[in-house]
């Protein structure tokens, strides 16, 4: 399984991240809540002295949950960075993080990818939605180096995901009313199993935090 880090070819890495064991899980905000709803504050001062406990606890978090993508607002922190973790429909392992994102894609441009999209906001819903196949990303690391990375597919849907997110939209906004409403009715009526499942894969990290990777990946988490 071939593994990209901000894009770059890496070697394989464990199932479990450093930055997983390192981080500390944060209460993740739901649909409703203010900081979901509109433009979170650019940032200008980089450093990983600075940032990188966040993104630590930000890739925990987004394990727990089993998210692809991760948001800082999604984490109640008001500043123009995600990060994500996720397994391609080719089999390619993409890990990284974006500060100050800006993404190109054009669907009239690269044409649309069909697909089901959810949102740890929205937990336990789910619903379809077309996207862009193509996008290109712009941002910056910890450090404040410029990148771009150039996605397609499932890496291209995650990318777009949550540099929206941090614009202050979520996908269910891009759903018709009756479809929106639905799936915010879901949410309601599986929220309860989704955080139930969640308190159980805190416990496993707790437990695997201590133990070699190869402890962790031989319990299949």
């Amino acid at each position: 399984m071939p593994t990209y880090i901000q894009g770059r070819p890496s070697r394989r890495l464990p199932e479990l991240l450093d930055e997983v064991r390192r981080g500390t899980p944060l209460r993740v905000t739901e649909y409703g809540e203010e900081i979901l709803h509109r433009l979170c504050r650019p940032v200008t001062e980089f450093g990983a002295a600075r940032w990188g406990r966040l993104i630590d606890d930000m890739f925990a978090t987004m394990w727990i949950a089993e998210g692809c993508g991760l948001a800082a607002n999604q984490v109640d922190v008001d500043a123009q960075l995600f990060v994500y973790d996720l397994t391609d429909e080719y089999g390619d392992r993409h890990i990284g993080h974006a500060f100050n994102p800006r993404v190109e894609a054009s669907a009239a441009l690269v044409g649309t990818q069909q697909g089901t999209e959810g949102c740890l906001s929205v937990p336990g819903a789910n619903a379809p939605l077309s996207r862009p196949a193509r996008a290109t990303l712009h941002a910056y690391d910890a450090e404040g180096r410029p990148f771009t990375l150039d996605a397609s597919g499932y890496l291209a849907r995650c990318l777009i995901h949550e540099t929206q997110h941090l614009a202050g939209t979520l996908y269910v906004d891009h759903l018709s009313p009756v479809a929106r409403t639905q799936a915010l009715a879901d949410s309601t009526t599986n929220r309860a199993t989704v955080f139930t499942r969640r308190a159980s894969r805190q416990d496993q990290l707790t437990a695997a935090s201590t133990r070699r990777d190869g402890d962790v990946l031989a319990e299949g988490l």
